[in-house]
């Protein structure tokens, strides 16, 4: 076996041993276009959800302190936030405690949920470590536009809705390309 292909390898068996636990969400794939700055959600095939989002303001890519936006093919390793009230502020995936408002002035910190992204492909192999996450931002005005610092970010309702949809192990396509048309 090639060194090359371990990573690969160690991802797929890592994959296969949370689908026979059940603990893989194989229903959900979300899409999320760097071009476009929109997310779609698909359940068994079938789009249900289009989100504006903000993917990183220095382009895509995954070294590590790039701040980059990684693509190709990821899924949702980890969940954090459930329950938490919309505008919640976390830090290093702990609740501190304080809530923000949409739009409000100042920081930027991630708010409302986190679904915390693992690279599958060798040219995101990073995304996990990096802390790549899709999760809420008080900067809604924002969306629509690249804006953060590597991560996917939402509206925290809508990021909060994204949670309750997806599960561990569902899959994250991020591209450079335009979404396919769809109909909601």
């Amino acid at each position: 076996m090639r060194i090359g292909k371990f990573p690969a390898l160690l991802v797929a068996v890592c994959l296969g041993v949370l689908i026979l636990a059940g603990c893989a969400d194989t229903h959900h794939r979300i899409i999320v276009s760097v071009t476009d700055q929109k997310m779609l959600v698909l359940t068994d095939g079938k789009p249900i959800a289009l989100y504006p989002v903000s993917t990183s303001k220095y382009g895509t890519g995954d070294k590590p302190g790039s701040y980059a936006t990684p693509l190709g093919h990821l899924c949702v390793r980890t969940k954090i936030g459930e329950g938490a009230p919309l505008g919640a502020v976390f830090h290093s995936g702990h609740p501190t405690g304080e809530v923000v408002e949409p739009n409000a002035p100042g920081r930027d910190p991630v708010v409302t949920r986190i679904l915390w992204l693992q690279g599958l492909d060798p040219e995101n192999r990073n995304a996990y470590d990096r802390c790549i996450y899709i999760h809420g931002t008080p900067q809604e005005s924002l969306l629509g536009t690249p804006a953060s610092y590597g991560c996917i970010r939402m509206r925290s309702v809508d990021v909060a809705n994204l949670f309750e949809i997806i599960g561990k192990g569902a899959r994250v396509d991020i591209i450079e390309e335009a979404l396919p048309v769809q109909k909601l």
